[in-house]
């Protein structure tokens, strides 16, 4: 593709696409960059609302107004529901808009189907946190397909780190299509984590007065059943490691999650079971944490910034870098496993120390400055990288 003298006049249009809060979160910054550069770029938000309620706490936090809402969440939604839902809402808003370039980040449904969408109308399309794999197509599931996927519809490969980057290269991606920048969820987490702040939920800030705060996120579909229910039972021993130990666990509304949680971590008195946390008290929470137990993936990207030791419920990774580093350690779903890994993090000062003094490898707060500089860079050269 190369851009005519009628583009050289006019802003380049952006449109930034996500429907989940972690999307949110890494985009934000994103937004607000792209904002500085109004005679060069004009972003249109448009929102699925994959995740509907978690989504809105972002949008509110970080003053965005979408200007596209598909309002796809629906009770008990399956894969077939949701991807063609997407695609059938997305493609009139993409006709409508035309924009010289569609941006997504990570590697959910929103992300894929938005890729293919824009595909359709040979609309190009960059990728925020490019080029993560596990080499498991069902783990995690379905994100490793996804980012897969939408990978092979990209034109900007916005990869977080030098791994990611190596990644795409194997698959035959352009190398000067690949940009390393760093991940923007540094951006946000250091504009919004504060010493002063005071947590207004009642049984959160009695359990950060109470002792050691181990935090806990888990929902992945492929823990659903058995795995999950491995995890909840390590949970459970954690807690009783040591008195002061509160484990501070907000859980995901799905079913699959919440009901085995309260049965299986209920009436402990030192295990708090909340409802979903927005973003701002959540990323104080980590910044309060002694220990952080996760299968996100964004939370492995976070909590070192933070100098936060990660456990991650999962046996694979899509972010080798944090395990190089020294910041994560996978333990899976097995419960003796997350048990005896946490304990040891609980009582030796050494290991804990050790853990969370290691560097961060996913940037240092100016992965939305680098993303732009691209987007400039590439509008600006008229054929640098070429979309396929």
């Amino acid at each position: 593709m190369t851009r005519t003298s009628s583009q050289d006049s006019r802003p380049c249009r952006v449109a930034v696409l996500f429907g989940t809060r972690p999307e949110a979160v890494k985009l934000a910054p994103v937004l607000a960059e792209i904002g500085k550069h109004g005679e060069t770029l004009a972003a249109r938000v448009i929102v699925t609302a994959q995740h509907r309620q978690m989504l809105d706490q972002v949008l509110k936090l970080f003053s965005i107004v979408p200007h596209h809402d598909l309002n796809v969440m629906r009770p008990n939604q399956d894969l077939f529901q949701i991807t063609s839902r997407m695609l059938e809402g997305l493609g009139p808003i993409l006709r409508e808009e035309a924009p010289d370039l569609l941006l997504v980040q990570g590697d959910t449904t929103t992300v894929f189907v938005g890729a293919l969408a824009s595909y359709y109308l040979r609309i190009p399309v960059g990728h925020v946190e490019a080029g993560l794999r596990t080499g498991d197509k069902f783990s995690p599931y379905p994100e490793e397909l996804n980012r897969k996927l939408t990978g092979a519809l990209t034109d900007l490969h916005f990869a977080p780190t030098e791994v990611s980057r190596q990644n795409l290269l194997r698959e035959g991606v352009l190398d000067s299509s690949i940009f390393v920048t760093g991940n923007p969820v540094i951006d946000a987490l250091l504009a919004t984590v504060r010493e002063d702040y005071t947590f207004q939920e009642t049984q959160l800030a009695r359990a950060c007065a109470s002792g050691r705060v181990v935090l806990v996120t888990a929902h992945r579909r492929e823990s659903f059943g058995k795995p999950f229910r491995g995890i909840c039972q390590g949970l459970r021993r954690i807690a009783d490691v040591a008195d002061d130990i509160q484990v501070v666990y907000p859980v995901h509304l799905n079913p699959n999650i919440r009901e085995p949680a309260r049965e299986l971590l209920g009436g402990h008195e030192r295990i708090h079971l909340l409802d979903p946390l927005d973003y701002e008290p959540f990323v104080q929470l980590m910044a309060r944490s002694t220990l952080i137990l996760t299968d996100s993936g964004g939370v492995q990207e976070e909590a070192p910034s933070l100098g936060k030791p990660v456990l991650v419920l999962r046996d694979t990774t899509e972010r080798p870098e944090g395990l190089e580093a020294g910041t994560v350690r996978l333990v899976g779903t097995d419960p003796d496993r997350i048990h005896g890994e946490a304990s040891r993090l609980l009582t030796d000062a050494g290991a804990h120390q050790a853990m969370a003094r290691a560097v961060n490898p996913y940037g240092d707060g100016r992965a939305s400055e680098l993303i732009v500089k691209a987007i400039l860079d590439w509008w600006g050269s008229g054929n640098r990288p070429t979309p396929r």
